[in-house]
C-alpha cells in the first residue's frame, strides 16, 4: 500500500483492521498488535476514516470508539479518486484542445486524450453495473451454501 501513496502506518492499520478476525478493533487494539504509539494509532485512523476506508461504529457497552473497515470502503473510495482524476484529465485536455488549437500537432494529442478519458467515464457505470452483479451472484452463492 506503501507503493500506492499511503504513509507506512496508515497502511498497517489498514491492513490490520483488514485481516482481523474481530468485527471491530479499538485504537489501543490496533497500537499493541501493530506495536506503535497511540499517536501513530490515531493519526492513520484519522486518514483511513477521512478517506473512507475505516469507519468508527458504536460498541454497546465500551466506551471506547471501535473502528472497522467500511463496508466497500474500497470501493468507493477508488470511485471517487478514479472518478476525480477522470474529470480532471477531460478538463484539462479540453482546455487545453482550446488553447493550442485543434489543428496543431498538441491539439491532436490533447483530442486524443480527452476523448480516452470521455471514453472511459461513459463506460464506468457500465463496467461498474457489471461488477455489482458478479458480486450479488457470489454472495447469493456463497449465502446458499452457508
Amino acid at each position: 500500500m506503501t507503493n500506492w501513496g499511503l504513509q507506512r502506518m496508515v497502511a498497517r492499520v489498514w491492513a490490520a483492521l483488514i485481516v482481523t478476525d474481530s468485527p471491530t478493533m479499538t485504537m489501543p487494539e490496533l497500537g499493541e498488535t501493530l506495536q506503535a504509539s497511540a499517536g501513530a494509532i490515531s493519526g492513520a485512523v484519522k486518514t483511513l476514516t477521512s478517506i473512507g476506508l475505516v469507519e468508527r461504529v458504536p460498541a454497546p457497552g465500551s466506551r471506547r470508539d471501535h473502528y472497522r473497515i467500511a463496508d466497500n470502503g474500497w470501493y468507493t473510495a477508488m470511485l471517487e479518486k478514479n472518478q476525480q482524476l477522470i474529470q480532471g484529465m477531460i478538463d484539462l485536455s479540453g482546455d487545453g484542445v482550446e488553447k493550442v488549437g485543434r489543428d496543431s500537432v498538441a491539439g491532436h494529442r490533447l483530442a486524443e486524450m480527452h476523448d480516452f478519458y470521455s471514453f472511459i467515464s461513459a463506460e464506468v457505470p457500465t463496467l461498474l453495473s457489471h461488477w455489482e452483479k458478479a458480486r450479488d451472484a457470489r454472495r447469493a452463492a456463497r449465502e446458499e451454501t452457508a
